[in-house]
């Protein structure tokens, strides 16, 4: 393998890839990304075994041929080099080295067979589609925030997404939970998708995809299998596995008869309820919300450090009411929320509350009460 690229082009594929790479591998091979030369592109691959990333560049192939170093190292390598650098890669069979060089700079990397590195591809397609860049971020990017952080139900561990019909009304639906907050955030069924199984997307591919997309074309292909689900975007393209489990009906915990209803401007609210959780206990971060007459009054009494108080106007129907939620969770909620202004629909102390986004209708968020 012999080859010559832009360093720009480089170390944009180069920063897309290595991120799939873990820093401590027990597997050689896996620290390595796949360098692939041939028909006037570099495709650059990387894979933990449950996500590979591959990305290709333009580049002046002198002799087609593959290899692999340290993802880690030629990253860090290439990005270090000069700006406009036209960097050259050649594969030294006989000393066993991957020559990087650039202007009076050489390096010499050792490799491994190419031969043993995994490859998550498949031929097992199954349900194919298109989805515009904007609503795939943002089905991740809203939903994301409230998936499970604990290993034993791994089937929370993700984002589940799936078709929905509701009559006439046909939605890509992306939901997640931990069990104390939930997000379901709805998108236009794009064609072909309507016969798509529900899957759920680990959390760390749910991760790479907003960070991959952040600079994509306007529209990702899906690939969605039994046990793996595929993002095709410009050059490149993200291939995971699927959490092997059943995601729990969630519709069951979302109340429909919440009757109170409070309507708080976002920031002051978020800024509120950031003020008083300075007081708050650090592994409960509770904090009461008590709603009268157009008037909220958010408390925190901490036996060790204290106790706050801040009151906020609010437009509030419904019987007065004391309700006590993480301020963590409330603050993660409210960094969701586009609009002004957020509304609360209530019930009582012991019941989940749903959170709604004024400029977002698509977008609902459920929220477990504490005892305070």
């Amino acid at each position: 393998m012999k080859v010559t690229i832009e360093r720009s082009a480089l170390v944009k594929a180069l920063g897309h890839v290595q991120s799939v790479v873990e820093r401590r591998n027990t597997i050689p091979i896996l620290s390595n990304v796949l360098l692939q030369a041939e028909g006037g592109a570099l495709t650059l691959t990387a894979t933990d075994l449950d996500i590979e990333i591959s990305e290709s560049a333009p580049a002046d192939v002198a002799r087609k041929g593959s290899a692999t170093a340290s993802a880690l190292t030629l990253y860090e390598i290439v990005r270090r080099l000069p700006e406009g650098a036209q960097i050259r890669l050649e594969l030294l069979q006989e000393e066993g080295r991957l020559q990087v060089s650039a202007g009076r700079s050489q390096f010499a990397l050792a490799v491994l067979p190419e031969a043993d590195f995994p490859t998550l591809t498949t031929n097992d397609q199954g349900v194919q589609f298109s989805i515009a860049t904007a609503d795939l971020v943002r089905l991740f990017d809203k939903a994301r925030f409230a998936m499970s952080q604990e290993e034993t139900r791994y089937y929370l561990n993700g984002v589940y997404l799936h078709a929905f019909s509701d009559g006439a009304v046909k939605q890509l639906r992306a939901a997640a939970t931990d069990g104390h907050r939930l997000a379901r955030l709805d998108a236009p069924l794009p064609a072909g998708a309507d016969k798509m199984p529900g899957v759920i997307v680990p959390r760390k591919a749910v991760a790479e995809i907003g960070r991959l997309l952040a600079d994509a074309e306007e529209t990702v292909s899906v690939a969605v299998s039994e046990s793996k689900i595929r993002f095709g975007f410009g050059a490149g393209h993200l291939t995971s596995k699927l959490i092997d489990g059943t995601f729990p009906d969630y519709e069951r915990v979302i109340p429909k008869n919440n009757a109170s209803v409070m309507r708080a401007e976002t920031k002051d609210f978020a800024q509120a309820v950031d003020r008083v959780a300075t007081i708050s206990a650090d592994r409960t971060r509770s904090i009461k919300l008590a709603v009268e007459d157009d008037r909220l009054r958010l408390t925190v009494n901490n036996p060790e450090a204290g106790s706050a108080l801040e009151e906020l106007s609010v437009d509030y129907s419904g019987e007065p009411l004391e309700i006590g939620f993480n301020a963590r969770y409330l603050l993660d909620i409210a960094g969701q929320i586009e609009g002004q202004s957020m509304t609360f629909r209530l019930a009582d102390p012991a019941s989940p509350s749903i959170v709604l986004d004024e400029d977002d209708p698509r977008a609902l968020y459920v929220l477990m009460p504490l005892r305070v």
